[in-house]
C-alpha cells in the first residue's frame, strides 16, 4: 500500500517498508548510544568509588590463596555483543557482591553494559539452538538485568528468558536506571540479612554465664 510523506510525497509500498526499516534501524543505534554513554559515565564512576575495595579484598585473596596470585580471579569464557568471545574476570568473593563490582573494568571496556541479558558461556545451548533469539546478539550482556531483579522462587524455567526479551525489546535509560536501583536493594537487603544470621550464629554459640570474666 502506498504512503504520501509529510512533504506529499508518494511511496510505494516497498519504499515505505525501507523507510521504516531505516528509521527503526537508526531510533536502534541511538539507544545503544545511549546506553553505551551510560555505562561509560557510571560504570566510570562506580569503579572509582569501587577501586580501594577492590584492591583491598584482592590483595587479602592474595596472600589467603595457597596458590599464589593466579587464585586471586576467576576466570571464565563468555560469549559478548556480536557473538565475540571474551574473558571474564572476578574477584573470587561473593561478599558484599564484589564479584559483580570487579566486572566494571569489562564494563568501560565494552565487554559488558551495566543492564543487559546474562553473559552466557559459548557452549549455552541459547547460542547454539537453531532459530538463536537475534537480540543475543544485539545487546551487551550486563551486570544485572531484569531476570536478576524479578527472580523469584517457583519461577518457571522459561521465564528469565522471556524477561530478557522483554527487556531487549523495551531497554532505555529509565528502565536500566530502574533496574540498577532495584538491584543494589536487593543485594543490600541480602547482605544485612546475612549479617543478621550472623550474629543469631554467633549468639547461639555463646553459652558463657552471665558475667564471666574468662578466668577460670
Amino acid at each position: 500500500m502506498a504512503r504520501v510523506t509529510a512533504a506529499g510525497v508518494t511511496l510505494g509500498p516497498a519504499r515505505a517498508a525501507l523507510e521504516r526499516t531505516a528509521v527503526s534501524l537508526a531510533g536502534r543505534a541511538a539507544s545503544v548510544t545511549r546506553k553505551r554513554a551510560l555505562d561509560l559515565a557510571l560504570g566510570s564512576a562506580l569503579l572509582l568509588l569501587a577501586a580501594p575495595a577492590l584492591a583491598l579484598t584482592a590483595l587479602t585473596l592474595a596472600v589467603r590463596a595457597p596458590h599464589g596470585r593466579g587464585s586471586v580471579l576467576l576466570r571464565e569464557a563468555r560469549v559478548g555483543m556480536g557473538g565475540r568471545p571474551f574473558e571474564l574476570r572476578s574477584l573470587r568473593t561473593r561478599r558484599f557482591r564484589l564479584d559483580l563490582l570487579s566486572r566494571l573494568p569489562h564494563v568501560v571496556r565494552g565487554d559488558l553494559s551495566l543492564v543487559g541479558p546474562p553473559p552466557l558461556r559459548p557452549d549455552d545451548p541459547a547460542l547454539n539452538a537453531p532459530r538463536t533469539d537475534p537480540w543475543r546478539r544485539e545487546l551487551r550482556p550486563g551486570l544485572t538485568g531484569l531476570a536478576q531483579v524479578r527472580a523469584r522462587s517457583g519461577m518457571p524455567w522459561d521465564e528469565p528468558a522471556l524477561l530478557d526479551a522483554h527487556y531487549a525489546e523495551h531497554h532505555g535509560t529509565g528502565l536500566d536506571l530502574a533496574i540498577l536501583v532495584r538491584s543494589a536493594r536487593i543485594h543490600l537487603r541480602t547482605e544485612l540479612r546475612e549479617a543478621r544470621r550472623g550474629k543469631a550464629r554467633l549468639s547461639d554459640t555463646d553459652h558463657r554465664p552471665p558475667g564471666y570474666s574468662g578466668v577460670d
